[in-house]
C-alpha cells in the first residue's frame, strides 16, 4: 500500500475499547489518512447497530460472516474479550487480514503461539495492543536509558465491571511488564508475587518483584479497587531519578547519586524535594514531552506498520513476552496463596 492507496479497515468488538478504535479510525480517516473504516463486528444485535449507524458502515455478527461479505478488507482492530481473541484473530489472518490485537495478546501462551504461527505462515502483521508503550512521556524516556537498574510501577484504579474476565495482572499490570520488559531487554531470573481477589472471583490487587538477569529489579503495584487512579512508573540508573506520570503524560528526571537504594516513598519524598528546592544540591529537570493521544499514536503505527510491511512497534512476539510474565506471576500468586492458606 505504498502507493497511498487507503487502507480498508474493520473493528471486530464494540464494546468500551472498540468504541475508541472506531473513532480514531474515521477520525484518521477525516484528516486525510490513507486509511477507511468499512466495516464494525459485533455479536451483540444492538451494539452492532448503533455503531453501523453512527459510521454509516455494515456491521455483521461474526468474523466469518465479514469474510463472507468480501469487502476487501486489509486490516482490523481485534477488541474483543480476551478469551475470543484467538478465535477472532485466526480467520482473519487466514483470510490475508493483518491484525492489531489488544492487550493481553490471548488468554494463555498456546493461543498466543497459534497466532503467531497462522501469521508467519500467511505473511500478516500482528501487533499487540500495548497501548502505553505509544504514551508520549514513554517515547521521550527511551532517550534517556543507559542502564536502568531499578524500577517501581504503581497503576491503581477504581474498581468497575470492565475485564471481569481477566485478573488485575493480565487487566492492568501488564501494560508495565510490557513497558519495563522494552525497557531493561534482559531475561527473567526471578519472579515473587502475592494477589488477593477483593471484589471479583479474581486477583483485584497484586504486588510482584521482577529480578532480571542483568541485575535490574523491578517491583510492580496493580490494584482494580483503589480510591484513587495512579499511573506512574520511577526508575533509577547511575546518577539519575526519571519518574514518568502516564496520565499527565510528564517526565521528571533528577540528576542525583544519592538516589540509589531508596524505597518507594524514599524516591518520592525526594521528588517532591527537588520540585520545592531545585538548588539544594539536586538538579531537576522536567524532559520535554510532546503531547499525543496513545491510541491514535498507537493505531497509526500499526497502519505505518501495514503499508510498509515492516515489523510494529509492538510485535506479536512482543506482546507474548508480556504474556509469559503476567502468567508466571499468576503462577507465583498461586503458590503464595496456597503456602499461606489464604
Amino acid at each position: 500500500m505504498a502507493d497511498g492507496t487507503a487502507l480498508r479497515v474493520a473493528v471486530v468488538g464494540a464494546g468500551a475499547f472498540g468504541r475508541n478504535h472506531l473513532r480514531v479510525y474515521r477520525q484518521l480517516q477525516e484528516a486525510g489518512e490513507p486509511v477507511e473504516l468499512v466495516a464494525v463486528v459485533d455479536r451483540d444485535e444492538a451494539v452492532v447497530a448503533a455503531a453501523s449507524a453512527q459510521y454509516g458502515i455494515p456491521g455483521f455478527s461474526s468474523v466469518d460472516e465479514l469474510i463472507c461479505a468480501n469487502i476487501g478488507l486489509d486490516a482490523a482492530s481485534v477488541c474483543v474479550p480476551t478469551v475470543h481473541h484467538r478465535a477472532a484473530a485466526e480467520p482473519l489472518l487466514a483470510a490475508g487480514v493483518d491484525v492489531l490485537i489488544e492487550k493481553p495478546l490471548a488468554a494463555n501462551l498456546a493461543d498466543a503461539d497459534a497466532i503467531l504461527a497462522l501469521a508467519r505462515e500467511h505473511g500478516r502483521i500482528v501487533q499487540a495492543g500495548h497501548l502505553e508503550r505509544f504514551n508520549p512521556a514513554v517515547t521521550a524516556v527511551r532517550g534517556l536509558l543507559h542502564r536502568p537498574m531499578f524500577f517501581e510501577s504503581h497503576r491503581l484504579s477504581i474498581f468497575t465491571p470492565r475485564s471481569l474476565d481477566v485478573d488485575v495482572v493480565l487487566d492492568l499490570m501488564i501494560h508495565d511488564l510490557d513497558i519495563v520488559l522494552s525497557l531493561v531487554d534482559s531475561p527473567v531470573r526471578e519472579v515473587r508475587a502475592v494477589g488477593l481477589p477483593v471484589l471479583s472471583r479474581k486477583v483485584d490487587i497484586a504486588n510482584v518483584r521482577v529480578e532480571f538477569e542483568n541485575g535490574c529489579v523491578a517491583n510492580f503495584t496493580a490494584s482494580r479497587v483503589s480510591t484513587e487512579r495512579v499511573r506512574k512508573l520511577r526508575f533509577f540508573q547511575p546518577h539519575q531519578y526519571l519518574s514518568l506520570d502516564f496520565a499527565r503524560q510528564d517526565l521528571l528526571m533528577i540528576d542525583v547519586t544519592a538516589a540509589a537504594g531508596m524505597t518507594a516513598e524514599q524516591l518520592a519524598a525526594l521528588e517532591q524535594m527537588a520540585k520545592q528546592h531545585p538548588t539544594e544540591g539536586l538538579s531537576l529537570r522536567k524532559v520535554p514531552v510532546v503531547e499525543g493521544e496513545p491510541l491514535r499514536l498507537e493505531i497509526a503505527s500499526f497502519l505505518h506498520a501495514v503499508r510498509t510491511r515492516t515489523r510494529p512497534v509492538v510485535s506479536g512476539e512482543d506482546g507474548r513476552a508480556a504474556l509469559a510474565l503476567a502468567l508466571e506471576i499468576n503462577e507465583a500468586i498461586a503458590v503464595h496463596t496456597a503456602r499461606t492458606g489464604l
